[in-house]
């Protein structure tokens, strides 16, 4: 049967009407092959990216199956960031508007849980939720599940990659047996398979990955820039290209925080979203934004998971992303609905080979552009100037501060003098010090991890189960692992890194005071992996290294990437 409208879904009347309400005029492909499936009772695995309709294709057929009259918790949805949760809560309060009696409670952390109990308590349909806040429940015996008919983890990759996988498998485990399970990812990664093998009963896989690269309306280019340099070079395009939307992406907190800073300096409507904002400052920021009251919006990847804006002029990744898929969702947030977008890159020299990885990996080529100079800047702005002056003369109403030019002028300026200053003045472009220096790297390289390595007098210590207790952030509640500890051992090589595990260069070394404790502590802190998994440490007196298991290598890069240990920024990638 070809499906070309809603009605074909033999969907109920409410939801139709709500559906038509909400401007959706013909199934999306994820919708069009998830819903019969998931409406038929079958465990279903879909494979799609953020913005293909996905929330629909399992939100409809939840509103679907539950009933009114039975005042329990029927479906539970998990999400892995609050943003996502709230948006997947929202889109199905408005496909179930017409739908009289149902109540969906949104959970997570930063919320209050005093408020979310009461909520509770009343009585609820549909919960959605993070992972650490459904825990947090889960153990006040305030959220019960033994009526819950369906089970739905929404970008499960994700919820994976920031350390939820234990809180998942713990939710299934006290789940009902005969419940239906629906997974959502952007990627089949093997700990995905994993979960849908203990937890799923011969699901059905769809497969519906939104193809955002081969998208003719985006426009990619990076430019080769020095680190310092990052934010001149940021501002020049926004104002070559005259950018009033901009997503700009970094991959770290605390880089967000120092780019928003910088650019409000400089006189842009910026601001911040990261893991660190309390909801009702997260909320604030969106709103702002979407209003246009802020036209660049600076965040981390983690804290954009879920925001959909139309109409975005450009994504800038002032960061290369740390993942392939990273990038993918980047720059698939602009150009949208047929419209054009830009997507920047600007890409330091250490940078270069992951952006090399994305082109292989997107089998898309990036094409090279050319640093606007100060020059054509003042260019764009003297011309934007005088296109602004010449409208308000068109506009009429100046006699009223037509005698301010003689005024300047029996204080003993020129008109040109006079002009000039006006001209200053309202285009804030001035000299600094990058007016007339080279932004770009040069092509030759200085291998930096080629001479710390001929560095002498390395400590090798094995990191392996050293026992220690560190805090989790909000993300996860306030539960905190513990680890188990053994003694050091030198037994392997420091130049390579042992089976199964992936050798990581840090920034720091013994010049640093730094002990082995202080890496471990770090990663397992910041990258939610036991102290336990961490292998040898080798350090050096400017730079360690140290062994990571192979699966968690790139979430240790992204999570320890510009923070510190013992006051000093850290550096890490992979060692080459």
């Amino acid at each position: 049967m070809t499906i070309e409208t809603f009605a074909d879904l033999g969907l109920s009347e409410n939801i139709l009407k709500a559906v038509n309400e909400m401007g959706f005029e013909k199934p999306s492909p994820i919708q069009e092959q998830g819903i019969p499936p998931v409406m038929q009772g079958y465990d279903v695995i879909g494979q799609a990216q953020t913005g293909t309709g996905k929330t629909a294709a399992f939100g409809i057929p939840v509103l679907e199956k539950i009933d009114p009259t039975n005042n329990a918790v029927q479906a539970l949805i998990l999400c892995p960031t609050r943003e996502l949760a709230v948006q997947v809560s929202e889109e199905i309060s408005r496909l179930g508007k017409y739908m009289r009696g149902i109540r969906i409670e949104t959970i997570y952390g930063g919320d209050s849980i005093e408020r979310q109990i009461r909520s509770l308590k009343k009585g609820v349909h549909i919960v959605v939720g993070t992972p650490g806040r459904v825990m947090d429940h889960m153990q006040r015996r305030t959220l019960h599940f033994n009526e819950v008919q369906m089970m739905v983890l929404d970008e499960a990759d994700e919820m994976l990659d920031m350390g939820f996988r234990e809180d998942i498998e713990s939710i299934l485990k006290e789940m009902p047996e005969e419940r239906q399970t629906i997974l959502f990812s952007a990627t089949m990664s093997k700990p995905i398979m994993s979960i849908t093998k203990r937890f799923q009963n011969d699901p059905v896989l769809i497969k519906v990955v939104r193809n955002e690269l081969t998208n003719q309306n985006i426009e990619q280019v990076y430019f080769e820039v020095k680190p310092q340099a990052k934010v001149e070079v940021m501002t020049r395009l926004i104002d070559m290209y005259h950018l009033q939307s901009l997503l700009v992406f970094c991959n770290t907190k605390r880089k967000v925080d120092e780019i928003v800073e910088e650019l409000q300096l400089r006189g842009y409507a910026s601001e911040g979203l990261h893991g660190d904002l309390r909801q009702q400052q997260r909320t604030n920021v969106m709103s702002k934004f979407k209003a246009g009251v802020t036209t660049i919006l600076v965040a981390t990847d983690v804290a954009a998971r879920g925001i959909d804006v139309s109409g975005l002029d450009a994504v800038i990744n002032y960061d290369v992303p740390l993942d392939e898929e990273y990038y993918v969702h980047r720059i698939g947030r602009t150009g949208r609905a047929g419209m054009s977008g830009r997507a920047f890159s600007l890409v330091a020299r250490d940078e270069k080979y992951r952006l090399r990885q994305i082109e292989g990996y997107t089998k898309v080529k990036i094409e090279k552009g050319v640093i606007p100079s100060f020059e054509d800047i003042v260019g764009i702005r003297k011309a934007r100037f005088v296109d602004s002056i010449a409208a308000a003369i068109q506009e009429g109403d100046t006699d009223l501060y037509e005698d301010v030019l003689e005024m300047l002028r029996h204080s003993g300026y020129s008109t040109e003098q006079i002009v000039g200053a006006m001209a200053k003045q309202i285009m804030g472009v001035q000299k600094d010090n990058y007016a007339n220096g080279n932004l770009a790297w040069e092509e030759k390289r200085n291998d930096r991890m080629g001479s710390d390595r001929r560095e002498r007098g390395g400590d090798r210590f094995d990191a392996g189960d050293r026992r220690g207790r560190f805090d989790r952030d909000d993300r996860r509640g306030d539960r905190a692992p513990s680890r188990s500890d053994r003694p050091a051992s030198r037994n392997s090589s420091p130049t390579t890194a042992e089976p199964g595990m992936t050798r990581l260069f840090l920034s720091v070394g013994r010049k640093d005071n730094i002990q082995p404790r202080d890496i471990v502590g770090a990663i397992a802190g910041e990258a939610k992996i036991p102290g336990k998994a961490i292998g040898a440490i080798d350090i050096f007196d400017k730079f360690t290294f140290v062994d990571v298991p192979e699966r968690d290598a790139r979430s240790v890069v992204r999570a320890m990437d510009g923070n510190t240990i013992k006051g000093k920024q850290v550096q890490i990638d992979i060692a080459k």
